[in-house]
């Protein structure tokens, strides 16, 4: 905690005496280039290979149409990108693409048609608690960017904090609240890092997710999601802490992906699958290994919901 309160000046700004001086013009970077770690902050992987490269690989084996809609996949969600009908790329093959080593996400690109609509499904992501890179889903994202996406819904695998909404109830987004202290833009040189949140989730595609869920009679919850880094689960005290500040569900990624996303000029929404109560909740046990068993339940709505979106999309 004091390293990180080192990094920003009593008034709360970002420190403008560390690292070399760069240019302060404002104009968005090119997402392809990342540059060196700043502040003492991990990077992404800064390889020989930029992302608008990255993508013209994936054009070459998956064609060079637009991407209309890109999906990220939470815990035990990866089996929705086997029914898209395309080309499987593993992450191995893209340089800077995660590693994908948490059970239950499948580190693959898939590039196809689902219900008729060009989409890339990430069928796992990289969480902050792996590598202490809270950028680590940038390269993902940029590449996304220059295959032509311009939406994307994230989804997630979540713990409950109200009684209303149990396990296997599916969550959309109205907002979320950052209990982490970190952020992926943490080093980026350009004022492009000043990135606005006011309407993080994007409303239309959330009302697009709401039209979808009526007309598949799935009872689709609304809330906010509280992000903790993990890996560990958090304390009954904390669950307490964050539901008197009005968090709904708490997990342990999706935040960095949204912040991300509307720096690079992507529009974002997120669908949390509630997989547990919260700590103190219940007397349920939470694990990694109960997410994963508990993900499908809800999973199968999420999926009813998407495929209706995407239909109404054609």
């Amino acid at each position: 905690m004091n390293q990180r309160r080192a990094r920003a000046s009593e008034s709360g700004q970002p420190r403008r005496d560390a690292g070399p001086s760069v240019p302060q013009s404002g104009r968005r970077p090119d997402p392809g280039k990342a540059g060196p770690p700043q502040n003492g902050w991990p990077s992404q992987k800064v390889t020989d290979v930029n992302s608008k490269e990255i993508a013209a690989q994936i054009q070459s084996r998956a064609g060079a149409e637009p991407i209309r809609l890109g999906l990220v996949l939470g815990s035990g969600l990866g089996h929705i990108a086997m029914q898209v009908n395309g080309v499987g790329i593993p992450y191995s093959d893209l340089e800077g693409f995660p590693a994908g080593g948490v059970s239950g996400h499948n580190p693959f690109l898939v590039v196809g048609e689902f219900e008729g609509v060009r989409v890339a499904v990430l069928g796992g992501r990289a969480h902050y608690y792996e590598s202490g890179d809270p950028a680590a889903m940038r390269r993902p994202l940029e590449v996304l960017r220059h295959l032509g996406t311009e939406e994307v819904i994230l989804t997630n695998a979540a713990g409950s904090l109200r009684s209303d909404m149990p396990t296997g109830s599916v969550m959309l987004l109205s907002d979320h609240i950052n209990f982490s202290g970190l952020n992926p833009l943490i080093g980026e040189p350009t004022d492009a890092r000043f990135v606005p949140m006011t309407h993080a989730h994007n409303p239309a595609i959330r009302t697009r997710l709401r039209e979808a869920a009526v007309a598949e009679m799935v009872h689709l919850h609304e809330g906010v999601y509280a992000w903790y880094s993990g890996p560990s689960f958090e304390t009954p005290a904390e669950i307490r802490a964050i539901r008197t500040l009005g968090a709904d569900a708490v997990g342990m990624s999706t935040v960095p992906e949204v912040i991300l996303s509307c720096f690079l000029g992507i529009k974002v929404a997120a669908l949390s699958v509630i997989t547990n109560m919260a700590a103190g909740m219940s007397s349920e046990s939470i694990s990694h290994d109960h997410t994963k068993a508990m993900a499908p339940i809800g999973a199968a709505k999420l999926e009813k919901v998407l495929r209706r979106m995407l239909r109404d999309m054609a």
